[in-house]
């Protein structure tokens, strides 16, 4: 590796597993010291921690805030700032999925995914920007979905946050545009995180079929390629998101669906 990122501190929402942790790793791998957050176990957590820190020679440190809680946001972000001395790169991915008719959808579940996919990208974002702003760098990563830019049945806010996840990206990157800071989303088909297996589990046992014919025929049904996303691939992409590469990229979503979206 490079190290390209050292000197660097990032902040990755739900990393603690899946696409989160992938790309904690891969940034970490780059030089950038880390900011873990997410549920589990406690000790698996730790183990994540050390072990960023023993093969990468960063520092990686671990906050619980939840997500759906604006004032445990804010001071996730303050403790980086407080840990690091700044909060270079902003990687929200933290999310939750409910699947159900829009007439059928729980309240309770509409309100949890919009607070945690959509509501806490601007909350971080906001306790980031002014640290970047004034550094006059820094890169925000939004983890959005082909559900940002396309629809599926039973999943109403799903792909109504997904969507605003987008629309706020957009807005985002014009405010900072001529202040060093780059506002991007990443939009994954799926992969095969426990949340898409919890679904493919759901859809065998509902529709009495095997999950091999469930994950063929239903979840990669409008993926061309029939292949899941790694979370490989999407950490690749935010670490060039990171770079120096990147510099001109502002306000752009990157499809990484296996040509979904170009139906």
């Amino acid at each position: 590796m490079s190290k390209q990122l050292a000197g660097r501190t990032a902040v990755v929402t739900g990393s603690t597993s899946g696409i989160g942790r992938a790309i904690a790793t891969s940034l970490a791998s780059e030089g950038a010291n880390v900011m873990l957050n997410g549920f589990g176990d406690a000790a698996q957590i730790e183990s994540l921690r050390a072990e960023l820190e023993k093969t990468h020679g960063v520092k990686a440190r671990f906050h619980g805030a939840d997500m759906a809680k604006p004032a445990e946001i804010a001071a996730m972000v303050k403790a980086a700032e407080a840990e690091f001395g700044a909060v270079d790169i902003l990687v929200n991915n933290a999310g939750i999925q409910h699947v159900a008719p829009v007439d059928q959808f729980p309240e309770e579940r509409w309100d949890a995914i919009i607070a945690i996919n959509l509501s806490s990208v601007f909350h971080a974002t906001k306790a980031a920007l002014p640290g970047m702003k004034a550094r006059r760098w820094g890169r925000v990563i939004n983890i959005a979905s082909a559900h940002g830019l396309v629809a599926s049945p039973n999943k109403s806010a799903y792909v109504a946050a997904k969507h605003g996840v987008i629309g706020f990206t957009k807005t985002a990157a014009l405010e900072v545009a001529e202040q060093g800071v780059r506002v991007n989303a990443i939009c994954p088909g799926f992969v095969l995180t426990p949340l898409v297996q919890k679904q493919i589990d759901d859809l065998a046992r509902q529709n009495n079929i095997s999950v091999e014919r469930v994950t063929k025929d239903m979840i990669l049904a409008p993926q061309p390629t029939k292949e899941f996303v790694t979370v490989e691939q999407i950490a690749a992409m935010a670490v060039y998101l990171s770079s120096a590469a990147a510099a001109q990229i502002n306000g752009a979503s990157f499809s990484i669906d296996g040509g979904w979206t170009a139906r």
